[in-house]
């Protein structure tokens, strides 16, 4: 099976390709004279001035792509990508931060777009651009906050499994940046925003933490979700007391759908995991596979999803005969880990090591876990493969057992040379899952 390395990454790149954020971009945007054509309308262009804003792991394409496309109408701009994913622009400032943990280079960056955004009057127009990552890369600390407390609780939500929707309302609730108080900055200066979704079901409001989206979530919510994970033990002080002044009625609310900043904003969705997930199809189907999408919200335990998944592939392979042509299964989604160990690894990694146990005995699965962004977790992959003599690399089963137990994939893939690299992708739409199943894959 490991034969079949090689057309998983084609079935992956195939994926990555299609949600290429530059590409995304003008499939939504282009110039017809001085007019900006969007879905939303037309901008004509003339007598004003173009402002860019943008934070994430795919935004320096974004703004390459712009700066072509809007050419002398562009102005000024500004934004914020994750170190080592930046790219040569010309007219736009950029700046490099860190992420997942927020740190002192995005607390700056978020600042300067504020000001920026906060210059803008009713003669600009402004268009931000957000990719995944963008909240980690805007740290933009609440009165009485710092920093310190940010990345503290960030850890912390990272460590027990919240999903993102869970960090999302935390990080909106502590900041001056997400929640759509970047739109309130911004007016009364129009704002059209471009986004690619990093989050199940596309909610902008949750993508990003939602800067330019009115914001359902409450201080109320948070409080929920403290309780609910256990967190009120682990979360710094001066955050825990923000949180009670914001239940108390003592701090404003982020802005609601029903603020008059949100008449003059639009929001364009211009990437998700979904057109990922058909363009793999479109890919495997042209390398000689039948193709199955089982969806797009794969969610939940990464080590439980993974021999879920393993499972349905080995079931249909049972169920198929000799003469049907081999089968791609997707699956696209974020998964969460409860890190209960002391190892190193991402959920991809942890999706791989768990489906590579659940597939020891068979030679008719294999399977690839990988994140559209190029990182997995802490560690320089993307994620992983799983075959079926991936465990005997791994040492054995009881290896591969304690691996998982110590949430130690990271180790477990590089033993039995199952990790995948892609290097940064400038993209960010969440995981995918892919899956061969055969009686007879093609020579």
């Amino acid at each position: 099976m490991r034969r079949y390395k090689e057309i998983l990454r084609q079935i992956f790149s195939a994926a990555l390709e299609a949600v290429a954020p530059d590409k995304a971009l003008l499939r939504h945007m282009r110039m017809e004279g001085a007019e900006l054509v969007t879905p939303h309308g037309r901008w004509n262009l003339e007598g004003r001035q173009v402002a860019v804003l943008g934070a994430g792991k795919g935004v320096a394409p974004m703004a390459a792509a712009l700066e072509q496309l809007l050419g002398p109408y562009l102005a000024t701009g500004m934004v914020v990508t994750k170190y080592g994913h930046g790219l040569n622009l010309q007219r736009i400032r950029q700046k490099e931060a860190g992420h997942p943990v927020p740190d002192q280079a995005g607390v700056a960056a978020a600042e300067d777009m504020l000001r920026l955004a906060r210059s803008l009057g009713e003669n600009h127009l402004a268009i931000c651009l957000f990719t995944g990552g963008a909240s980690a890369l805007t740290p933009a600390p609440a009165p009485g906050l710092t920093l310190e407390d940010l990345q503290a609780t960030t850890e912390q939500l990272l460590r027990c499994g919240a999903t993102i929707n869970d960090i999302n309302a935390l990080r909106k609730h502590l900041s001056v940046f997400g929640g759509g108080q970047l739109a309130r900055a911004v007016a009364p200066a129009p704002l059209l925003s471009v986004i690619v979704s990093d989050v199940v079901g596309d909610p902008l409001d949750v993508i990003a933490s939602g800067p330019s989206v009115p914001d359902p979530t409450t201080f109320a919510d948070c409080a929920a979700i403290v309780e609910r994970l256990g967190l009120a033990k682990n979360l710094p002080p001066a955050v825990l007391r923000h949180l009670e002044k914001g239940l108390a009625g003592l701090l404003a609310e982020t802005p609601k759908a029903d603020d008059p900043v949100f008449c003059s904003v639009q929001n364009i969705l211009a990437a998700n995991n979904r057109q990922a997930l058909e363009a793999a199809a479109t890919a495997a189907r042209a390398l000689g596979f039948e193709a199955e999408i089982l969806g797009d919200s794969l969610v939940g335990e990464a080590k439980t999803r993974a021999v879920e998944l393993a499972d349905m592939a080995l079931a249909r392979a049972a169920q198929r005969t000799n003469d049907a042509p081999p089968l791609c299964l997707l699956a696209g989604g974020e998964t969460t880990v409860t890190i209960t160990g002391t190892g190193r690894g991402g959920r991809n990694q942890e999706m791989a090591l768990a489906a590579a146990l659940a597939l020891e005995k068979t030679d008719r699965v294999c399977a690839l876990f990988a994140g559209t962004d190029g990182t997995d977790g802490p560690t320089d992959a993307a994620g992983g493969y799983a075959f079926a003599s991936s465990v005997e690399g791994m040492g054995g089963r009881e290896a591969a057992c304690a691996f998982l137990r110590d949430n130690n994939s990271h180790a477990a893939l590089s033993f039995s040379d199952d990790l995948f690299f892609t290097g940064p992708t400038r993209t960010n739409v969440m995981d995918l899952a892919v899956l061969l199943v055969a009686p007879a894959l093609p020579a």
